[in-house]
C-alpha cells in the first residue's frame, strides 16, 4: 500500500441506463438528493461491477432479468475521495418498483427529451448514450 492511497481514497460505483421496449430510459429520484438520475449504487468489496449493478437495481427498483453491457468508465470528485463509476446499458429487463428507503419515484423517459429536473450529469450521460455527444472521462 502506498502513502497516496491513505490520502487519496477511491470508491467504486455503478450506474445503468435501463431501457424499456419503447426505447425509454429509467430515471430515479432518490430520497436524499434532488433531481432525476440514472439508477445505481456502490460496488461491494470483491464484487464484480456487472454483478453489482444487477444487485443494486434489483434491490432499489425491482429489476428482473436483463443483461448488463458495459458502456463507459468515469471518474468524479466525491468530497476528498475520487469516485470511479462504471456505466452499463440494460435491455430486456422488467421493473417492479415499490417506493423504498432510497428511491422515492421512478419514470421511463425519452432519452432525447428528458424530464425537467434531471441532474447535469444525467443529461450528459443521456447525450452520450444516444450518440449526441462522445463519452467523457468525467461523470
Amino acid at each position: 500500500m502506498t502513502l497516496r492511497v491513505l490520502w487519496a481514497p477511491t470508491s467504486f460505483g455503478v450506474a445503468a441506463a435501463v431501457y424499456d421496449d419503447q426505447g425509454r430510459v429509467l430515471l430515479v429520484r432518490q430520497r436524499y438528493t434532488a433531481g432525476w438520475r440514472l439508477p445505481g449504487g456502490g460496488v461491494g468489496r470483491g464484487e464484480a461491477a456487472q454483478a453489482a449493478i444487477l444487485r443494486e437495481l434489483a434491490e432499489e427498483v425491482g429489476l428482473v432479468g436483463g443483461e448488463a453491457r458495459f458502456f463507459a468508465l468515469y471518474t468524479r470528485k466525491a468530497g476528498w475521495a475520487t469516485a470511479v463509476v462504471a456505466l452499463y446499458s440494460i435491455d430486456g429487463a422488467a421493473v417492479n418498483f415499490k417506493p423504498n428507503l432510497e428511491i422515492r419515484d421512478v419514470c421511463f423517459a425519452d432519452p432525447f427529451a428528458p424530464p425537467d429536473g434531471c441532474t447535469p450529469a444525467t443529461l450528459r450521460r443521456l447525450q452520450e448514450l444516444t450518440g449526441a455527444a462522445p463519452p467523457s472521462h468525467h461523470w
